[in-house]
Parts: structure tokens; sequence; C-alpha cells
């Protein structure tokens, strides 16, 4: 009967001990907005902070006659140091070496495993060919964006030019006359835009876009080669007058001895030129 008495004794207790978590232990309990009840953080945000910033170290970065600190985790890449360092030595990230212990650091390792500590020394020295790359790079970047942008004005100048192509081709379809002052300035057009894809050095996407541009220029040059040939074409040129082209046909039959006769029922020529005989 004792024992039962024990037991139950310990199991309130130990219900008791669940059921009343704050005397556990010391700790600190607060009520959520929500009713809950949880422990309360054993460190503020900012006490955090405060511990990332005594956790740091001071790094002397020698960079020419200068000399440069630094306070930076120890857990950071170089990395990370050369982006701080580029705004007080004006070498962007990308143009550091960075040598410590007589040996260039790459910018993936980490300052802990490479043995930096507080007070160590790091040289710092120009690449010159990482420059050159970087610089090549962005000049690269930018042929590549007025290559872009040229063929998107070539697309849409293009588009314009087809509407005005199949026009033509409708017109001459429908057995209209087609003027030869427009199929020769439409594909003096095309032999511009032309021009200019071919200056164009691309590669990749853009050099698809280049190749279906050319196709189709030369797809409209030969439309517009096709309707010279089978169209019947207005000519520009200026309009003669008939009569004066039948006096001169008559002057010339009168000047040419042995050779004229005169028609029936038709009015005698005229020889009007007064010739000058030579002794």
């Amino acid at each position: 009967m004792s024992s039962r008495v024990e037991r139950r004794s310990s199991r309130s207790s130990v219900h008791g001990r669940h059921d009343d978590p704050a005397r556990e232990g010391g700790d600190e309990w607060e009520v959520r907005p929500g009713g809950m009840l949880v422990q309360t953080r054993a460190s503020s945000e900012a006490e955090h902070r405060n511990q990332a910033q005594a956790s740091n170290i001071r790094v002397k970065v020698k960079h020419g006659p200068s000399c440069h600190e630094v306070l930076i985790s120890p857990r950071a890449s170089f990395e990370e140091l050369k982006k701080k360092l580029a705004e007080p030595t004006g070498l962007h990230h990308e143009d550091q070496k960075l040598i410590y212990k007589k040996k260039e650091r790459g910018s993936k390792q980490y300052l802990d495993v490479a043995g930096v500590k507080d007070g160590s020394k790091i040289v710092l020295v120009e690449d010159v060919l990482g420059r050159e790359r970087r610089c090549l790079e962005m000049l690269k970047k930018v042929k590549i964006e007025e290559a872009s942008k040229t063929l998107e004005g070539n697309s849409s100048e293009l588009d314009r030019m087809s509407e005005k192509v199949l026009a033509l081709k409708k017109v001459a379809s429908e057995g209209g006359k087609v003027e030869s002052m427009d199929v020769e300035k439409f594909t003096n057009a095309l032999m511009k835009l032309y021009i200019k894809l071919d200056s164009l050095v691309v590669q990749g996407e853009l050099n698809s876009q280049k190749r279906l541009q050319v196709r189709k220029i030369q797809e409209h040059i030969e439309m517009l080669d096709a309707l010279k040939l089978k169209s019947p074409l207005g000519q520009a040129t200026k309009p003669t007058n008939t009569k004066q082209a039948k006096k001169k046909r008559v002057r010339f039959e009168g000047l040419t001895p042995g050779t004229h006769q005169t028609p029936r029922n038709s009015d005698p020529v005229v020889v009007t030129t007064r010739w000058e005989t030579f002794e």
C-alpha cells in the first residue's frame, strides 16, 4: 500500500514539473501574442552583433607606400577582403592580388584557413593581366549590346520594307503597273541594310538573328528582280514630242541623196539648210 502511494506522489511531482516550465532551471519565459508560452531568447540581436564585432580581426594591408587597416571576420574569404580594399586603394577587386606569407592567395580561400590572424600583414599588388582581361570583357559586352541594338533596329526597318515589297508584288499579281523607280528605291534600301549586317561580327544567338535577317533581305531582293522581269514597269523618262520626232526624221530623209522617194499624195519637202562650198 505504501509503495502505491510513493508511485502516485512521484508521478504527480513529475507532472507538476512539466506543467510549470517556468520553475525549471530558473529560465525566463514569455507569452507570445498567440497565447503560446516560450522561453525568452538568451541574447538579443544587438548582443549578436557585438559578439560578431568582438570576434573580428584587424589585418594590415600594404599597398605601395600606403598601409591600410581592415576590420574583417576571420571566416571571410580573400575576395571579401579585396572588396573592402577597393574603395581605399582605388583598385577594382578583380584587379587585385593579395600575397600572404610570400604566396598569392586565391579569392575563394578563407582567411582563417590560410592562417590570417589579428595583426597579420598582407601585401596588395595590382594584377595588370587581370585588369586587361576585365577591360576586354567590358569591351566585348559593349560590342554585344551595340550589335543587339543594331539588329533590333534593322528588324523593325526590315519589317516596314517587307510590307512595301509585298504591296508591290500584290499590285503586279493583280495586273497593275509597278513603277521602276519604286523597285529601284526599295532594292537600294535593302542593299544598305545588307551592307550594315555584313559589317556586324556576332556570335551565338545574335548570329542566328543576323542570318535570318540576311536571308529575308535576299528573298525580298529576288522578289524585286522578278518584278522587273515579269511585270510591266512604268518608265520614269520624260515624254517625247511626237511632232518634233517626225520633223527630225523628215529632214534626215531629205538630206540623204538618192535614197528618198516622195510618197504619193504628200506635200513636197522643202530643204532650208544652206551649205557652204570650199574650193
